[in-house]
This record gives C-alpha cells, structure tokens and sequence, in this order.
C-alpha cells in the first residue's frame, strides 16, 4: 500500500451501483481527468440474455470515459490516485501497492464496516451514521479515515432515502478533499462492526417482534410477509400503541408482539404495490385473518 501524492489530478473510478454516478459526474465536473472507470461485468437479463451495462458503465461511456471489468487493467493507467464508491470487490495488495485508492464508505467508522452499513445502521436503531472518506487498506474497511461527516438517523427515514442523503453529502466532501489535498488521515477509534449483507430470510416479518423492530425492517426495504399462503411486501407502515393478537388483522392494523403496526403501502404477490386501504377491499380479510399465514 502506498501513500498519494500531495496534488492528485488523474484519476481512476472504482464503481458500480446508481449511487456511485453522481461521485463519478462530480469528480469530471471538477476537472479531474478520469483516465479509466472499473466497474462490474454487464449483467444479462430478461429472455433473450441482453447483456445491461451498470450504472457506472453507463455514466462512464456518455462522459468518453474508458470502462473495464478487469481491475488489474488499472496497473497500466498512469493515475495519482484510485477512487471507489460502492465497487463491490476487494481490491488485492498488489494493485495497492501500485496504486494508492481512496474509499467512500457510508457509516461512521469503524461501526458497521462492510456491505450493507446503511440498512444495518438503522435495524440496529442506531440514533446517528454518516459517511468517511478512507484509505483503502487490507482488510475490510480497515484504512485510515481523512474526512468524515455525520448526521441523524430521522425515526421514519427509509434506508434509500439515507443513502441518498449521506450521497449528497459525500459529493462535495470528496471533491474538496482531492482539491484541497487529502492530508494524513486518523485511524480508526473504537470497537468495530460489522454490516453483513441483508438477506431475504432476514427481511420477513416476525409478527411476535416488536413494533418498532417491524417499522425499522420495512424501512430497509424489501420487508414480507404471507398472505393466505402466498408472498406479501409491506414497504410503508406506521407503528401504534395498542394491542392485538400477532399478525391478526383489524381492518390494515397488524397486531404485533408489542404494540400495532398500521399497514400504509403494501403489495401482494403478482400485483403491483398499492395503498393498504385499496388492498383491504379487494382482499376482504374475514374476522381473525393472520398475516404470516
């Protein structure tokens, strides 16, 4: 691993999802000569397999910027400095060692260090994150931190809504820590934690969970449960006091192992996602009707 130099100008972008695009646009925007943009392999879809391009990708060819899927292709590129934003790969020893990289990481180091720190952050109903501009290191998020930025954990925010904030903050934060120089960077203070990837097993409702633990699993996104045998997404809800069996319906309140939880948006397997209320007349639940059934 090597350290950057004082004055970075040429640049190469390690990226791949829709939320690495606004860094990429603004680091060219500002006058940073992006000599090449890594990426991950086109993915293909659909029937006939067409190869789709990622975000990235995409982004990358409009702006005439080189694209690979190799990231061995960056040994060849004559950069100052790499940067990544959400790449998902590990980037190996002996290209930094070559090249010194930089990484912007969307939680408070070294809390929730990994994949998913934004949905972790806030299952953990943690009151606070934020965004560090780090050194890529060994190891997983386990470089030093130059910049850093936090913010409060709004009680309703859903995890697509922090992340485009913490983007909108990590925008400028990187753009004037490459013009103004990086500097020396601090190590990371306090235990680390880690933010595993979220799994479908880990998104369905366990209606003898709390309330409150329910609202924050459908903020991440993604949240189901079942509904007379088949898949049913719950992706807004709005927790209430009270108390009712788990799972049994009164009208679009849920009864739950500790309080209510009010149904707002929901969507049944092989419908598009709709309004609780709409939901409830078509479905016509009779009295004792339980989700998770």
């Amino acid at each position: 691993m090597i350290d950057p130099p004082a004055e970075i100008r040429r640049l190469v972008f390690l990226g791949t999802p829709r939320e690495s695009v606004p860094f990429l646009e603004a680091l060219d925007a500002a006058g940073f000569d992006v000599a090449w943009a890594v990426t991950r392999p086109d993915n293909r879809r659909g029937r006939r397999a067409v190869p789709t391009p990622s975000p990235v990708k995409a982004a990358a060819q409009v702006m005439g910027i080189p694209v690979t899927s190799d990231v061995d292709d960056v040994l060849n590129v004559e950069a100052d400095l790499g940067v990544v934003v959400a790449f998902g790969q590990i980037i190996q020893p002996h290209v930094l060692d070559r090249l010194a990289m930089v990484n912007v990481h969307f939680s408070l180091l070294p809390r929730w260090r990994g994949a998913a720190p934004v949905e972790r952050a806030i299952l953990a109903g943690d009151q606070t994150t934020g965004v560090c501009l780090m050194e890529v290191a060994e190891g997983l998020d386990t470089g030093r931190v130059y910049r850093r930025v936090e913010v409060p954990i709004g009680p309703e925010i859903t995890a697509a809504a922090l992340r485009a904030e913490l983007v909108d903050l990590a925008v400028p934060m990187l753009v004037g820590a490459l013009n103004e120089g990086l500097g020396v960077p601090g190590p990371q203070r306090g235990e680390p934690v880690y933010a595993a990837k979220i799994t479908r097993d880990e998104l369905r409702l366990d209606w003898e969970e709390p309330a409150e633990s329910l609202h924050r699993l459908i903020r991440v996104g993604g949240a189901w449960t079942t509904w007379r045998g088949k898949t049913f997404k719950v992706w807004t809800a709005q927790p209430l006091e009270g108390s009712q069996p788990p799972g049994e319906l009164d009208g679009v309140v849920v009864g739950t192992g500790q309080g209510l939880l009010k149904l707002v948006g929901v969507q049944a397997e092989g419908k598009s996602r709709q309004a609780a209320e709409d939901w409830l007349r078509g479905a016509r639940p009779s009295p004792g009707d339980r989700l998770g059934s």
